[in-house]
């Protein structure tokens, strides 16, 4: 255990991201005072570790704000990547590397530990993999020491590998596959043995200036992990049937289809698996770690998770899966980034439901729940934003009724809320930036309820687009805060029959 008040903080980039989000904690239990880096501090708000963190905001591609966000800390963990990126990542990476090295050079630190991937360096690798690569090489090249840790395909309730595989095992009874999904061996390790590593080589000198190769116990092709996974959640073994035509850029579009997965992150994930990764003789194993969970352990533990609703993390909190970070996160009536004109339909209801019943449908959208709402019609705009490259439904939520900044509701994602509002962005394909949010008041009749949609289209597609659409949009629109209005009220009077009795 540390001793808080004698050290200087450790600093965590990417604690918003799946992994990050999970060290946090782990480190304060372990007596690390924790600085958390994010580009919207607003974003770890709900985290119940907030209190427990300093927390800044940083881009790491601007210098400045990098070596603030180091000044005065101990060590640094490099948690940052861009899995669903599609233009320009690699020279994004690296370029965020280097300003990372030099800022940890100015700040003295002691240990730069950064989470990588697993393949060998004489191997051909996807693009992805190869920057992570790229990215260890130019950290280790600064004169602040680095233990880096790669790990392969991690798995853990709502990782991005644990959802593909749990997807396409749940989905699919039949499945026709790749044949490297037969053929190439991987070395899936759990969550909470990546987590024990991270937190390890904080304290361990005998890590510094190395690379150790992570993994599991077993070494698995993807069919056997398939297999493994129908095994654990109680389902008939699928069939499987490897043909050589599918390359693994059909083998993205299919996966997304059948997965919560977009298009990109789909791309780099099979990417990475269409060649073997395993822990060879960097394994970690030699200073004397080993992984506690094997592979079915690591699968139920997950499954365990997703049922019992606790997902602390999700692979959608990374920014490189959502556009909050980009233009379309400031307030949609700024003239300085939208070019002028904001379209929107606006509704107004008066509920005899208290403001805080109200919200607590308003948080209920989307998932299982539904949009209250022509739910088919939702279902089909879903559909076919997943045919053409887009996030679709299937990201569904990571809770039926919490929520909290960055979190998805299907294609959306969260970008505002507090006791009285909920500003949803959209996500799916548009010719333009969209937004759903609601609005709560206390009015002398009852409760103001305020629903607007807002669309900031681009050029004359998006007008057309939106011009097109109206009158669906007024059906669906008025019947969903009806549908609202109504289940809030419903609420307020199973609530007050329960107190009668």
């Amino acid at each position: 255990m540390v001793d808080q008040e004698d050290t200087a903080p450790v600093v965590v980039t990417g604690a918003t991201g799946y992994v990050g989000g999970r060290l946090v904690p782990e480190l304060l239990d372990a007596g690390y005072r924790v600085r958390c880096v994010a580009r919207r501090a607003v974003a770890l708000d709900d985290r119940p570790w907030r209190n427990d963190v300093e927390v800044v905001e940083a881009d790491l591609a601007v210098p400045d704000q990098v070596e603030a966000a180091l000044k005065g800390a101990q060590a640094a963990y490099y948690l940052v990547h861009s899995m669903a990126s599609s233009e320009a990542f690699e020279q994004m990476e690296q370029e965020m590397a280097e300003v990372f090295v030099e800022a940890a050079e100015r700040a003295d630190l002691e240990r730069v530990v950064y989470l990588g991937g697993l393949g060998h360096d004489a191997e051909k690798h996807s693009a992805h993999l190869a920057s992570r690569h790229r990215v260890g090489e130019i950290l280790a090249a600064g004169r602040t020491p680095v233990v880096e840790l790669r790990a392969a395909v991690i798995i853990g309730s709502g990782s991005a590998s644990f959802e593909m595989l749990r997807s396409l095992v749940e989905v699919l009874p039949v499945m026709v596959v790749p044949r490297w999904v037969s053929l190439t061996r991987c070395q899936p390790i759990a969550i909470e043995d990546v987590l024990g590593h991270l937190v390890d080589a904080m304290g361990r000198d005998e890590m510094l200036g190395e690379i150790f190769e992570i993994g599991g116990p077993e070494e698995l092709t993807y069919r056997e992990m398939m297999n493994v996974y129908a095994e654990v959640a109680g389902l008939r073994r699928r069939l499987i049937m490897p043909v050589p035509v599918l390359t693994p850029r059909l083998s993205s579009h299919w996966v997304n289809l059948v997965s919560p997965l977009p298009i990109q992150l789909a791309r780099s994930l099979i990417d990475s698996l269409t060649s073997d990764v395993v822990v060879g003789e960097r394994s970690i194993e030699r200073i004397g770690r080993r992984p506690s969970l094997d592979i079915r352990q690591a699968v139920g533990r997950a499954l365990e998770r997703v049922r019992d609703l606790e997902l602390p993390t999700r692979w959608t909190d990374a920014s490189g899966t959502s556009r909050t970070n980009s233009p379309a996160g400031p307030a949609p009536g700024d003239p300085s980034w939208s070019g002028g004109r904001v379209l929107g339909d606006e509704r107004v209801q008066t509920s005899r439901a208290t403001p805080d019943e109200v919200m607590d449908v308003v948080r209920s959208v989307g998932g299982d729940t539904g949009w209250f709402a022509f739910n088919r019609l939702w279902a089909l705009r879903g559909l076919t934003d997943k045919m053409i490259g887009g996030v679709g439904l299937r990201r569904g939520r990571r809770h039926p009724t919490e929520l909290r900044i960055g979190d998805t509701v299907d294609f959306f994602t969260v970008v505002e809320l507090d006791g009285r509002s909920l500003r949803l962005l959209a996500e799916m394909r548009l010719p333009g930036h969209a937004w759903l949010e609601w609005t709560v008041s206390e009015g002398p009749d009852g409760t103001q309820v305020r629903q607007r949609a807002l669309f900031v289209p681009r050029g004359l597609l998006g007008r057309l687009y939106w011009y097109v659409l109206i009158p669906p949009h007024v059906l669906i629109f008025s019947r969903m805060l009806r549908g609202i209005v109504a289940a809030a009220e419903r609420h307020g009077n199973n609530a007050e029959d329960e107190d009668a009795q």
